[in-house]
């Protein structure tokens, strides 16, 4: 690991295996593209459940899952200085260069990310989300966001709608924000041997069922559908409050035939469920990058999506059909949708999205970011206040301060705390190894 140009670099996030979704799949699969590229690479998350302590996943991929138990929504509770002791053991046990944080809802990001600056070290932040600018949570979490990214080395967006949000959320320079998106592993999402008969037309929802997702949308759309074309079936995988609003829809227009509930689909079974329909439907009223959509494509579906946020970016025209988010439109776009089908031939997609989208390539240009965060300089502490202090009147005194304890704090610690750096296990024996859905080799904290 001492070659030249090579990283050891710790991904943060409170999002992580074994939770699915998007930040959970993109951590892990950049990670095993710059291990294999010859990096460092360690994953520091929380517990989950009984779930803590040191685990090697596949690769030898090291993660730590912090003995921090989830608050709110798979967050841990904000703490500002409880975290700096552990992180700070993990930034030296390892002899980690730079650090790079996920997902702006991410608590552990946050803190994280201001103690790995506090000590000298480089850090990249991707945003993964969307994020308003008139409710009252959007505007702390942009004043939140505004903290953390003030002395941020570099930054990461997954789409260039999405870098647009980030920027006039946080005050951040344009030139220090990059945009790398998503991929998808097209060697799980193939599709089906043989092309389905097109006599019954099955259109796929794979979503948690909130409102963010477009979950009430699907209640005004699935009747109409249903009621246009006789042939049309729907399959809705997911779970979520908006379940029962979907549940008593079905009732209500005696759709139980025609509208199949999956309830939560693990990820391991998501290609078996996409390969049963001809049309994925996406519904979301706000996106910075869907990875379902890509999913979907990868395994020859065409996909239905309103026009929201990063989606107008992921797929070329004829492989999607866009809608503004009201259910009148969405309607005429799944009907469009059902007349393309004859047009589309699935294996043909899987072989674009394959040159389209690749893990490898993302890892390259993240690679790219990498080289440009480390040969940035280090300004002093009174360069750094000066940078918060233009957060806000009030705020920027209140960031601050909380700098300033914590240097004093990191200070404190190197007098009182000596952490011995490990040496690097390479894993010989695959039993010592995980996959997302396995066992591990452990060790405490």
């Amino acid at each position: 690991m001492g070659e030249p140009g090579k990283h050891r670099i710790l991904m943060v996030s409170d999002f992580f295996y074994p939770n699915f979704g998007g930040v959970e799949n993109h951590i892990y699969y950049l990670s095993q593209c710059l291990i294999k590229e010859g990096h460092k690479v360690v994953v520091m998350t929380h517990a989950y459940q009984n779930r803590s302590g040191v685990r090697y996943m596949t690769n030898g991929l090291k993660v730590y899952y912090v003995p921090w138990k989830p608050f709110l929504m798979q967050n841990t509770l904000p703490t500002f200085f409880g975290t700096l002791p552990i992180t700070r053991t993990i930034l030296i046990r390892e002899n980690i260069s730079l650090v790079h944080g996920h997902q702006a809802f991410s608590t552990l990001c946050h803190e994280a990310l201001m103690h790995a600056r506090t000590m000298g070290y480089k850090v990249v932040f991707t945003d993964h989300s969307l994020y308003g600018f008139a409710d009252v949570g959007s505007i702390h979490m942009n004043k939140v966001l505004q903290f953390t990214l003030a002395d941020v080395t570099q930054a990461i967006c997954v789409s260039h709608t999405s870098k647009e949000n980030t920027v006039l959320r946080s005050g951040l320079r344009p030139e220090k924000v990059y945009v790398i998106p998503n991929a998808v592993d097209t060697a799980m999402f193939k599709p089906a041997p043989e092309r389905l008969n097109r006599d019954e037309i099955v259109i796929v929802v794979l979503s948690r069922l909130v409102y963010r997702k477009g979950a009430d949308l699907l209640v005004e759309v699935i009747p109409e559908v249903c009621r246009l074309h006789p042939n049309v079936r729907f399959i809705v995988g997911g779970d979520g409050p908006k379940r029962v609003r979907l549940e008593e829809m079905r009732e209500k227009h005696s759709l139980q035939d025609r509208v199949d509930m999956l309830g939560a689909v693990p990820h391991a079974k998501v290609r078996s469920v996409l390969i049963t329909g001809h049309i994925f439907l996406n519904s979301s009223l706000t996106e910075a990058f869907c990875i379902a959509i890509l999913e979907a494509a990868s395994c020859g579906l065409l996909t239905v999506s309103t026009r929201v946020g990063g989606v107008p970016e992921v797929l070329p025209d004829d492989m999607v059909v866009l809608a503004a988010p009201d259910p009148t439109t969405m309607v005429h776009a799944i009907t469009r949708a059902i007349h393309m089908l004859p047009r589309i031939d699935p294996q043909d997609m899987h072989n674009r999205m394959k040159k389209l989208y690749s893990w490898p390539d993302v890892a390259r240009r993240t690679e790219i970011v990498y080289n440009r965060a480390l040969k940035c300089s280090n300004p002093p502490l009174l360069d750094r206040l000066s940078r918060y202090l233009t957060c806000g009147t009030w705020a920027g005194k209140i960031f601050c301060i909380v700098m300033i304890v914590d240097f004093l704090l990191w200070r404190l610690l190197q007098l009182w705390q000596d952490v011995e750096v490990v040496p690097d296990i390479q894993l010989q024996n695959s039993q010592h190894e995980e996959t997302p859905f396995g066992s591990s080799t452990e060790e405490s904290l």
